[in-house]
């Protein structure tokens, strides 16, 4: 600033101004529209007509959804309550077939009396998933996650425990096989070995070891038969299983398809291209029907079972393309990076490359495991219950004939739950993960 005769004299301020509020066109919930509703003509238009078929839509449906009857023992008796209450029975749901067939929807015709087995099997499963899932949980919880499988097929099916314990023993010849070997033969050497000793313990030492010690120390639950299953209760066992071993068989199927050996990249890659391009369906019919044809004569092999390993060879070929394309986004400066601090193929792999692969992919996953979970609704095509086969069951019934929105509305609730539980989750782990300063 100059004076009157030139000189330049410095202003310093010596106090602050108070702190003023921000314009209230700019903040909170009037703030958040302008900068997101109406930030022009063209997004004014579409805001203005989607509120509208949004109200076009509310309207009609939350009257049918809350003025709505609850407690009726068919869907005649829905119809005459509503018309005594509003005039008319359109336009009023009927949720009284929800409140007398819940149970049904949830765990099929499991018995009523052991239905706290699948939901003491839910708990657990949530513990089980704690420490691989979210960073707080403790590690001693590994021990539920590796005990979990075996507890899952024991608490549904039931039976002698020593079944389970016996599957798992097998697996625990395979780990130690591998580790006790490795240093005499090799790493290759030993996996080969401990394959085979454990295939040979699971195909010819379960059964006779599990019955003996059955006989001697009889300890199990009340069996349950497959044919009871059903509901969502089926939904989340087969999803669940498909979702926790589609990733690591995609994991080694993407590896292979990478290989430079030629063995295992054809087989991978035939494998891969073979399930991709077959639908789902079909593959259900194979387990329902045509798997047995190559079965021995006399082996029982569990329905569920059957089409537990369709839906996970499915899940897996196309969770392998998607890790690919993660390793594919890679700068080739990684895999250099991992070369020059010495590490061996596996060590690069598990230390440097395959986190970062992972990382890049968890979109892509989630998606993946999102629609594995809905396809198991599927299953009701070969004469499984889950939710929807239920639903023709309880149509069947001449007291809820007619009845069609209110159990497909409530199933869909439930899908929608899980669905977008796993979507959320996909993006909490995509914020913690992130590396960027953005």
């Amino acid at each position: 600033m100059s004076d009157t005769h030139g000189e330049t004299v410095r202003f310093v301020r010596e106090t602050m101004l108070p702190e003023r509020e921000p314009p209230t066109s700019q903040v909170g919930l009037l703030g958040w529209g302008r900068d997101n509703l109406f930030t022009g003509p063209f997004n004014t238009i579409v805001t203005i007509v989607s509120l509208v078929l949004i109200g076009y839509l509310l309207a009609g449906l939350l009257p049918w959804m809350f003025q709505s009857v609850w407690r009726a023992d068919s869907l005649s008796e829905c119809r005459e309550i509503a018309t005594a209450t509003w005039g008319q029975s359109e336009g009023h749901a009927c949720w009284a077939v929800i409140r007398e067939r819940w149970p049904q929807l949830l765990f099929g015709f499991y018995p009523s009396e052991l239905y706290w087995r699948p939901i003491l099997a839910f708990a657990l499963l949530i513990v089980a998933v704690a420490p691989v899932l979210f960073p707080w949980a403790s590690n001693r919880l590994l021990a539920v996650s590796a005990a979990y499988p075996f507890l899952l097929a024991w608490l549904l099916w039931g039976g002698s425990i020593w079944g389970p314990v016996m599957v798992a023993a097998g697996f625990a010849i395979l780990y130690f096989g591998v580790t006790l070997l490795s240093g005499r033969i090799g790493a290759l050497g030993a996996l080969i070995v401990a394959v085979v000793a454990a295939l040979l313990w699971w195909l010819f030492a379960v059964g006779p070891v599990a019955g003996e010690l059955a006989r001697l120390i009889p300890i199990g639950l009340e069996p349950v038969e497959s044919r009871d299953f059903g509901g969502f209760m089926l939904s989340i066992l087969i999803g669940v299983v498909a979702i926790g071993c589609s990733l690591p068989i995609g994991i080694v199927l993407a590896l292979g398809r990478q290989s430079d050996l030629l063995i295992v990249k054809a087989l991978c890659v035939g494998f891969i291209e073979f399930i991709r391009g077959v639908p789902l369906i079909t593959l259900l019919f194979v387990a329902s029907t045509l798997l047995n044809i190559f079965m021995p004569p006399g082996t029982d092999f569990d329905i569920i079972l059957r089409v537990m390993i369709m839906v996970t060879l499915f899940a897996s070929a196309y969770m392998a393309e998607v890790v690919r394309g993660g390793l594919a986004a890679l700068p080739k400066g990684q895999y250099e990076g991992a070369d020059s601090l010495g590490f061996d193929y596996w060590q690069a792999q598990r230390l440097v490359i395959m986190p970062q692969a992972l990382k890049i992919s968890i979109p892509g996953i989630v998606s993946t495991f999102i629609g594995v979970f809905k396809d198991t609704t599927l299953v009701s095509i070969i004469g499984l219950l889950d939710p929807l086969g239920l639903t023709n069951a309880i149509r069947a019934d001449t007291a809820w004939n007619g009845v069609y929105w209110e159990l497909f509305g409530f199933i869909a609730l439930l899908f929608f739950i899980f669905c977008f539980g796993m979507s959320r989750y996909s993006m909490y782990l995509e914020r913690r993960l992130r590396t960027d300063n953005h």
